[in-house]
């Protein structure tokens, strides 16, 4: 299968086709194999476990893969500190993209600086800000965008295939850890001994901005530590599932944005 026309282009049946074939590959030759297929594969780390596994294949394999991370401006200290120590590991450059200081400004005009504990309409706002913005900057271009999604990270994430068509964002959005369990995934980091983010081990086992993300109790969900005081049990940012609720209420400083 190869990509010569653009991904809008396809058929469902060719998403279909591709996803059959990451089925049956291991990660490197899933990562291999889109990164073959032709146009510019983009891979998105917010450096928690799950995306340094894939980061660590990138780099291991050279890969024509470009890796970039969303750096929101309120990132735990330990995950700032994990992208330079990742990039040195693997002898990659991790392109960093910020939110814009003027769309931060209007954001705390408008809801306070932290207004996003008061509302979710304030919550997405900030997320639209801080993140999407900026990774539609990264993604600009982008006929392939590869994530750390897994089927076992929440119930919304359940049915998370290895390929499918990203109509919002025109692109073909790639998941090929889709099917890793937590397990797995920490018996591969430790196997291949992948640099991961200490707050793992200090019971944060899904690693976002620091003001909302907490550390979990036994038994709750991995992503339970997540806009923890919001009671909607499938919240997300935006970035994996689209939201229409965003897009009238966020304060712009630019038509760009």
């Amino acid at each position: 299968m190869t990509i010569n026309t653009p991904p809008h282009a396809l058929s469902s049946h060719d998403v279909a086709s591709l996803d059959d074939t990451l089925a049956g590959l291991d990660l490197a030759g899933r990562l291999a194999c889109v990164a073959g297929l032709g146009g510019r594969v983009v891979f998105t780390t917010s450096l928690g476990i799950e995306d340094q596994v894939i980061t660590a294949a990138i780099g291991t394999h050279r890969l024509p893969v470009d890796v970039s991370t969303l750096e929101t401006g309120r990132l735990f200290p330990e995950t700032v500190n994990l992208i330079s120590e990742t990039e040195e590991r693997y002898d990659i450059k991790i392109k960093r993209f910020y939110p814009e200081q003027d769309d931060i400004d209007a954001y705390a005009a408008k809801f306070g600086l932290n207004g996003f504990y008061d509302s979710v309409e304030a919550r997405h706002a900030c997320c639209h800000v801080r993140k999407l913005v900026p990774l539609a900057k990264a993604l600009d271009g982008a006929s392939f965008w590869v994530t750390g999604l897994r089927r076992g990270q929440s119930g919304n994430r359940a049915t998370t295939p290895f390929a499918e068509f990203d109509a919002e964002r025109n692109l073909i959005k790639i998941n090929p850890l889709a099917d890793w369990d937590i397990d797995t995934i920490k018996a591969h980091v430790s196997v291949e001994n992948i640099p991961v983010n200490p707050l793992h081990g200090r019971g944060y086992p899904s690693i976002g901005c620091e003001p909302c993300t907490r550390s979990i109790k036994p038994g709750e969900p991995e992503r339970a530590g997540r806009w923890w005081w919001e009671n909607d049990e499938t919240r997300e940012c935006g970035l994996h599932v689209a939201d229409e609720r965003q897009a009238s209420t966020i304060p712009s400083a630019s038509p760009d944005n």
